[in-house]
């Protein structure tokens, strides 16, 4: 990215500030000063000035300007990009079979984003339930509805997008993904079958206990609906498939594969133009999607916790290897900031590389070019950051230059 060098410590800064003066003085302003700006591959001390919601001027060192920002030597990153967050559902059905309001739901739920460094999130939201249970068995059409007029009210204090999560074995995927079918909010559209014993659940046994614990399943009613479900994969599954495929395909929608365990598995969704490779569960698998170009994506729980809660390859172990390309928070928000310090440590990363997996990364992984950098033009997104004893801990949070945290 471009940095204004200078040799006085507000020279760039002043001079810009001075020739804003003689403009119309509506224009929205704010600079930010006695900082560490994580850069694309640096950390500098640095001034940065926000204009009308982007960013105007990027300058090491200090600046003499009336009315800066002091950040005491925090770190300033460009604000996290979140690709595939469950979060919206946990809100809007805190307890098996117990729905909340949903207005209420999507007001806690963008708060806990930006609380957490979040400043575009890609609502998880997945369509057809093999069981006809829960959210995901739910007509969503008045849930983007409201995401709409909330947004209109400026109510929403991140940018909000939607990833569209289509579970292929469910007869009544297409039913419920029609009301995505021409809404401009969908940025991805993933390709899921969680059917026990592959994927994600090739040990059953870890199904059984996601199953029990969270959905309040007997070992009965596990079991039963482990027999059937070969049988709902090998009918609906493939015409699934086919039908979403076409549609990202027509509507230029970015597409990912989910929880590929084989090689067989990243090629076939690459052949079918998959760009993105969501929680490969193995290394064979991610090392399969780095060589067809495919971004590959882990989750941040999996880094802070040392490991998969479903027995699949440690997140950590995929960066290490040079395979972990974004990070996504999943279940848990405040997972991500706290992921990309973690990966310095147990990876030997450096902090701009970290910090890309949770920002540039992944918004350059669907084509949002106008954020995840902390540059000249690009939006004002920005997080605050102070470490605390080797964590770091979110102080202030900015979108589109307002202060919204």
């Amino acid at each position: 990215m471009s940095v204004t060098r200078h040799t006085g410590p507000s020279a760039a800064l002043g001079a810009a500030a001075a020739s804003e003066s003689t403009r119309e003085s509506s224009r929205a302003e704010t600079v930010l000063r006695n900082l560490r700006l994580v850069l694309a591959n640096d950390v500098i001390r640095a001034t940065v000035q926000l204009i009308d919601g982007r960013i105007a001027a990027v300058a090491d060192g200090g600046t003499s300007v009336r009315g800066a920002i002091d950040l005491d030597g925090d770190y300033l990153l460009p604000g996290l990009v979140e690709l595939h967050t469950d979060n919206l559902e946990r809100h809007m059905m805190p307890r098996p079979r117990t729905s909340f309001p949903a207005q209420p739901a999507i007001l806690a739920h963008d708060a806990e984003l930006v609380a957490a460094g979040i400043t575009t999130v890609l609502d998880a939201i997945g369509v057809g339930d093999p069981y006809d249970e829960g959210f995901r068995a739910a007509d969503q059409g008045r849930l983007l509805e409201l995401l709409d007029s909330l947004q209109a009210h400026g109510v929403l204090r991140a940018d909000h997008h939607v990833h569209v999560r289509c579970e292929l074995p469910a007869p009544n995927a297409r039913a419920l993904f029609s009301a995505f079918e021409h809404s401009e909010r969908v940025r991805l559209i993933s390709l899921m079958d969680h059917t026990p014993g592959q994927r994600q659940w090739t040990n059953a046994e870890h199904a059984r206990v996601y199953y029990t614990g969270k959905k309040g399943w007997t070992n009965a009613r596990f079991d039963e609906e482990l027999r059937l479900a070969p049988m709902r994969q090998a009918q609906h599954a493939q015409p699934n498939r086919r039908y979403f495929v076409d549609h990202a395909r027509t509507r230029g929608v970015p597409l990912a594969t989910h929880d590929d365990t084989t090689v067989s598995h990243v090629d076939e969704a690459h052949d079918e133009g998959a760009s993105i490779c969501e929680f490969p569960t193995t290394l064979a698998a991610a090392r399969r999607a780095r060589e067809l170009g495919m971004a590959t994506i882990a989750g941040a729980p999996n880094v802070v916790r040392g490991g998969s809660h479903s027995g699949n390859v440690a997140a950590v172990e995929l960066a290490r290897a040079g395979l972990l390309d974004v990070l996504s928070s999943d279940y848990v928000p405040a997972s991500l900031i706290h992921a990309a310090w973690q990966l310095q440590r147990d990876a030997d990363m450096s902090l701009p590389r970290s910090v890309a997996t949770v920002s540039s990364n992944a918004a350059a992984a669907i084509g949002l070019a106008d954020r995840g950098e902390v540059r000249p033009g690009a939006r004002a997104d920005l997080v605050r950051v102070r470490e605390v004893h080797g964590h770091p801990a979110v102080r202030d949070v900015w979108t589109r230059g307002i202060r919204v945290h």
